[in-house]
């Protein structure tokens, strides 16, 4: 298994023999509100031999309609099943939707789809192959169903956001520390680092490196790792 970070909560999963890329964002600007801190570590166009793409929800940082128009038709799009045709109307072509708990075999691996809560329409992924799996929260809040996918996945790997700023896109330090103890992942690798706010007013402090070490001081055996673009972790 081996996971490379393209940048922000785009992330390629190499497992089983598949590639999957999570939440297709290739912007190098951001908009007006929020600024892009570094460019992808690759290219619509290098990133287009992939096997399956997973899409969160729509939001302008997680989807791209340049790179969903250049996929290959063969390439499934996996959404929550109620966003098919955002997905649709966004360019991509091979759009697979799944309900909550919804499982599909794709390509060597199995999907789950899992609850999310949001500003969206969104879900999370768990994705099992080779006897691993990972879960792949998108931009989701801390909330109880969190409990369920601990109970129900032993699960090596979460790709959780903790974000840097103070408005409550998703999970900031704390709720990312409750959803680890929720969810009992062996790694977390924190995602949805890319962009900030364009208003210094709305910078914190906070930093995966304060919450890896707020992990530790609680007494948490759950590594964290923190990717930068072009950087990977294997196991």
């Amino acid at each position: 298994m081996k996971v490379t970070m393209i940048g922000h909560s785009t992330v390629l999963i190499e497992i089983a023999g598949t590639r999957i890329l999570t939440d297709p964002y290739f912007g190098t600007w951001g908009n007006p509100l929020f600024a892009r801190l570094a460019p992808p570590f690759k290219s619509r166009e290098e990133m287009k031999a992939v096997d399956l793409v997973l899409v969160s929800h729509n939001h302008w940082d997680h989807t791209d309609s340049r790179y969903f128009r250049a996929l290959a038709d063969s390439v499934p799009v996996v959404t929550p099943r109620a966003a098919v045709w955002m997905t649709r109307l966004q360019g991509a072509k091979n759009v697979v939707g799944l309900k909550e708990w919804e499982q599909k075999q794709l390509a060597m691996v199995r999907v789950t789809a899992v609850p999310a809560r949001h500003l969206a329409i969104p879900c999370g992924f768990v994705i099992e192959g080779e006897g691993r799996q990972i879960y792949f929260a998108g931009d989701t809040y801390y909330s109880g169903f969190m409990h369920q996918i601990g109970s129900r996945f032993s699960l090596d790997l979460a790709l959780m956001p903790v974000t840097t700023y103070r408005i409550p896109m998703t999970m900031g330090e704390k709720s990312a520390e409750r959803a680890v103890q929720a969810l009992s992942p062996r790694t977390v690798i924190p995602i949805h680092l890319g962009i900030l706010p364009r208003a210094p007013l709305l910078w914190t402090k906070d930093t995966p490196e304060h919450f890896r070490q707020r992990l530790f001081d609680a007494g948490s055996k759950t590594e964290v790792v923190v990717l930068r673009e072009g950087q990977s972790w294997a196991c």
